[in-house]
């Protein structure tokens, strides 16, 4: 590529791709991976290689890497990178998860540390959490749903899950000024994953996060809600025999605080079949992270 001659001025490659100039020189100084030419008047011209290159660094930005992880994963693959296809992100996030859940099916703790160890390198904790522990979490639980794993499996790597998010959600510190959450199971529901990968959704946004996972007795949320003075609260289930009481739960919630903003998520809820799922659609947060951003924005 060195004998490609630059044709782009900077504004054309800023137009191109939907980046600042600005921050192309603050890439170009920082990280030294892209030195376009200059012209007689001193001006950067850009080859069609550059443009691929900062084409793909935009990418995995827009995909939840910093530049720098971006840089890094560029020069420690340079002969690839460029030629891969754009579900290649894709295949990367389902490779770790599958490695991921090997070692912990395999009782390998050491080997599943290693792999959320690099995954935590490379991606945000969010994406980290949501794209690849979260598909992970439910695969685990087809797997014993059928009888292919066992309790211990399913224990083991649900704690060890448990733990790691856990550690993740205590070093984020909450803003001050965003208000309350509390999160907890609905009524007799153990399985708490799901809502703690939630509950560190809502920690990297900002808001201050009460997290009491497992349900508690009946009759103890409302006094809790009103000693902290919460804006929000998320009920979670996986079971399906437990979503009647605790959609029962939210409505009661709902009538005793009207300024309430009440939340409903869980595998169980994706289960459900269109007239029962009505029943609680209003509550409903969904179970994307796009879904999760749309239903904040409409409560406030």
């Amino acid at each position: 590529m060195a004998t490609e001659k630059g044709k782009y001025n900077i504004k054309a490659v800023s137009n191109m791709l939907g980046i600042q100039p600005g921050t192309l020189r603050a890439w170009e100084r920082r990280y030294q991976i892209i030195r376009p030419v200059r012209n007689n008047a001193g001006h950067r011209l850009y080859t069609d290689h550059h443009v691929r290159i900062l084409k793909w660094l935009i990418a995995k930005v827009d995909h939840g890497f910093t530049i720098s992880q971006a840089v890094s994963l560029y020069e420690n693959n340079q002969g690839e990178t460029l030629n891969e296809p754009e579900t290649g992100q894709d295949n990367e996030l389902e490779k770790k998860s599958s490695e991921l859940l090997e070692a912990l099916l395999s009782f390998d703790e050491r080997t599943a540390q290693q792999h959320l160890d690099y995954a935590f390198s490379l991606y945000t904790p969010e994406k980290v959490a949501i794209e690849i522990i979260s598909p992970l979490l439910i695969k685990v639980g087809v797997l014993w749903e059928e009888n292919k794993i066992t309790s211990a499996h399913e224990h083991f790597a649900s704690s060890f899950l448990r733990s790691r998010i856990g550690m993740l959600l205590l070093s984020i510190p909450a803003a001050p000024y965003l208000p309350k959450a509390v999160l907890v199971c609905g009524p007799n529901e153990k399985h708490e994953l799901g809502l703690l990968i939630f509950a560190l959704f809502l920690k990297r946004k900002g808001y201050e996060v009460i997290y009491l996972g497992q349900s508690i007795a009946d009759g103890d949320i409302q006094p809790i809600l009103k000693e902290v003075d919460a804006a929000y609260v998320f009920l979670s289930t996986t079971l399906k025999k437990n979503v009647p009481a605790t959609i029962m739960l939210a409505e009661t919630i709902q009538k005793n605080y009207p300024g309430m903003r009440v939340g409903l998520g869980g595998y169980a809820f994706d289960q459900l079949d269109p007239d029962e799922k009505a029943k609680a659609d209003r509550f409903l947060v969904g179970t994307t992270r796009e879904e999760w951003l749309k239903w904040l924005d409409d409560q406030r």
